[in-house]
């Protein structure tokens, strides 16, 4: 009983996740002790763990008017708010876009090959390009946040749509469900899965782009610190504050889709599809009120 309860616990996946970031520390340090050795200030190529947690405690001011942790997070909030207005108005074309293309095969026939080709564009390439159209950073910076999300949101949500049953559809059919009941009470339901699967790529997507851009374009926001740390402009613990903190609020934008996608799909299994008369059985659950 020991014995599979411990191979239970190594196999689970937050064991993964613990045995990942322990080794991963280890390296670190492992790593910064070697640069430590071999340079005159190993803090500007890779210091330990220990000195940059410090530095978000220490009360030194590395502009004059603030420390490292406060300038760290006003930054922060001038990306968060370029990334999440990008993001929700990239998902909301992005679902939009969706809704069409799966109502007019048209529309996809004329449009979904372009999107690939806007999302094989490199940021660094279109971030000239956007500022010089519209004239603004902070707009510049919405717009290629909401170009990044909305691809990945489309054809997420699309191929929900299309991973819809024919079985379903005639059964919604038979009982004179309008196009408009169709997609309300069957399709959108059933594609909220998929929404959220593109939701979950475009968020940290969204947020890492804001950031590189950032570093082109300044203007205040995280790229922005994070270059002049680099150039000596300030602390360098500034660069790595950003760093860390970077990958946090990633994290965290995944982990806030997936707690959206189990609160709007609660009663229903999310990834599991049912077939044959399974199927039917779902799909003549749905209430229709006939016109």
């Amino acid at each position: 009983m020991k014995h599979k309860t411990l191979k239970k616990f190594l196999a689970s996946p937050k064991w993964v996740t613990v045995a990942w970031v322990v080794g991963l520390i280890i390296v670190w340090e492992l790593g910064a002790t070697y640069i430590a050795t071999v340079k005159r200030s190993p803090q500007n190529v890779l210091p330990h763990l220990w000195q940059i947690a410090e530095s978000v405690f220490s009360t030194q001011k590395v502009n004059g008017r603030q420390t490292a942790i406060q300038l760290v997070l006003d930054n922060a909030w001038i990306t968060l708010a370029r990334a999440g207005i990008g993001f929700v108005e990239g998902a909301c074309v992005g679902f939009i876009l969706a809704l069409l293309m799966s109502r007019f095969r048209a529309i996809e026939k004329m449009i979904f090959p372009y999107l690939m080709i806007i999302q094989m564009i490199p940021i660094l390439g279109m971030a000239p390009i956007v500022l010089a159209v519209t004239k603004d950073i902070d707009k510049s910076r919405i717009l290629i946040a909401a170009i990044l999300t909305f691809y990945p949101v489309a054809t997420s949500t699309l191929s929900g749509f299309k991973a819809v049953e024919k079985e379903k559809h005639d059964l919604m059919y038979s009982v004179a469900a309008s196009r408009s009941q169709v997609y309300a009470k069957l399709m959108i339901p059933f594609a909220i899965p998929y929404l959220f699967s593109g939701l979950k790529i475009a968020a940290p997507l969204a947020i890492t782009a804001s950031i590189l851009v950032d570093t082109l374009q300044g203007g205040g926001g995280l790229g922005c610190m994070m270059s002049q740390s680099l150039k000596h402009a300030m602390s360098i613990y500034v660069f790595w504050q950003i760093v860390f903190l970077s990958a946090i609020i990633g994290i965290l934008s995944y982990q806030l889709m997936s707690w959206l996608e189990r609160f709007f799909s609660a009663g229903r299994p999310v990834g599991k599809r049912k077939t044959g008369a399974a199927q039917l059985q779902s799909a003549a659950k749905v209430k229709v009120t006939s016109p």
